[in-house]
C-alpha cells in the first residue's frame, strides 16, 4: 500500500507517493524524487552503523547529511482511516 511522504526541499514543500517495496526508507525516496545519487552516502551510513553502538549515531548522520543536501522536514503523512464501504 502506498503512503504519502511530505518533505521540504530548498524551502519548497512537496509530496510524493512512497512504498517500501521500492525504497528502504523515506529518505531514499525523496532523494530519488529530486534526482540525488546516494551511493556514497549509503556506503558511509553502513560504516557508521558498523562502528556505532546504537541507532542514534546513524540517525544523526542521516539527518545532518540530508540537511546539507537542502532537505528540511521529511515525514510520512498520517493515514486516512475510512469506514467500511467508503472509498
Amino acid at each position: 500500500m502506498a503512503r504519502t511522504v511530505i518533505y521540504t526541499y530548498k524551502n519548497q514543500e512537496k509530496s510524493i507517493s512512497f512504498s517500501y517495496s521500492q525504497f528502504r526508507s523515506i529518505h531514499e525516496a525523496v532523494a530519488a524524487a529530486e534526482g540525488i545519487d546516494l551511493t556514497a552516502y549509503l556506503k558511509m551510513e553502513q560504516q557508521v552503523a558498523t562502528v556505532s553502538s546504537g541507532e542514534k549515531a546513524v540517525r544523526d548522520f542521516r539527518d545532518s547529511h540530508f540537511r546539507k543536501l537542502g532537505f528540511g522536514k521529511i515525514t510520512l503523512a498520517p493515514k486516512e482511516h475510512r469506514g467500511i464501504g467508503e472509498k
